[in-house]
């Protein structure tokens, strides 16, 4: 099997690994951020992630946690597949010659290069995942939660997206915040993943690193890529979940001036406990099935 499909498979049991074990931590965050601004005088509609927790539980019942699945699990295997398989040709590019470890540098653009590609596949499928999420978050009331229900599912979002909201173009609605958090938070997580590897192994040949090992580097590196850009989250997931006919925010830098005007720093940082809570678990599980996987195939 060559290094191309070695990695298109890896990248898929990565990825869904990856799905399985965050998901439900993505929706709280969602929720989080995309609940409406309160009044004046009136609390906001979840207190934390553990009150839209209870009340996503209460609604929707368990299969809320999970609400918006279909979508990134219908591309997870492309995703990872061509995150994973980019970073593998970057690093045959960047390589000086075959079997040369690359530097912790060279592994940063390899991330940086393979963020690029994943950015176009991104921004679609989040906007989907996102309008799913969100839904019930932007129910007016929050008596109203469960049966406030604009969308049947993936492919419906879709389809109304398709239908009303400009064609192909309205569902890469967010790509530049998009691109500006795949970018800068892949060459971070890919770097840090390199970094801690090396660190552990005490030198460039990071081979006989055990499992544990590579569950660290794997929770840390994922904890690097949130912690890098998540104010940059914010900003797509808002923008995703606008209303297109009556819209709040004009664009990218609209929204973010508009957050930090409302709701200051905090307000960008919205859903940052479950964010992290997910990327530790969720990246530690998704690098350890590549690893393994890979290893598997030769």
């Amino acid at each position: 099997m060559g290094d191309v499909a070695k990695d298109l498979t890896s990248g898929t049991v990565g990825g869904a690994a990856q799905l399985i074990v965050g998901h439900p931590f993505d929706t709280i965050k969602v929720k989080l951020q995309s609940q409406p601004v309160p009044l004046p005088g009136q609390p906001p509609k979840y207190a934390g992630a553990m009150d839209a927790v209870k009340q996503t539980l209460a609604a929707e019942g368990p299969r809320g946690l999970y609400k918006g699945m279909g979508a990134p699990l219908a591309t997870v295997a492309a995703f990872n597949a061509l995150l994973f398989t980019v970073r593998g040709q970057m690093e045959s590019f960047l390589r000086s010659e075959p079997g040369v470890p690359l530097t912790v540098n060279q592994q940063v653009i390899a991330g940086a290069g393979a963020g690029v590609a994943v950015s176009f596949l991104a921004c679609p499928t989040e906007l989907i995942k996102c309008r799913l999420q969100a839904q019930s978050a932007l129910a007016v009331d929050a008596g109203s939660a469960g049966v406030a229900v604009k969308y049947g599912g993936p492919m419906d979002v879709a389809k109304q997206v398709l239908r009303s909201e400009g064609g192909a173009r309205g569902l890469f609605k967010g790509l530049v915040p998009t691109l500006a958090r795949e970018v800068p938070g892949n060459a971070a997580m890919f770097g840090v993943y390199e970094a801690l590897k090396q660190y552990m192994a005490g030198g460039t040949d990071t081979s006989k690193l055990g499992r544990g090992s590579l569950i660290v580097a794997g929770g840390l590196a994922g904890a690097s890529f949130w912690s890098s850009v998540y104010p940059t989250d914010v900003v797509k997931s808002v923008l995703q979940v606008d209303d297109y006919k009556n819209p709040k925010y004009k664009g990218s830098m609209h929204a973010f001036r508009s957050i930090l005007a409302s709701e200051g720093v905090k307000g960008l940082y919205k859903g940052f406990g479950p964010a992290m809570a997910r990327s530790i678990p969720a990246n530690a599980a998704c690098f350890l099935a590549y690893e393994v996987t890979r290893s598997s195939l030769g």
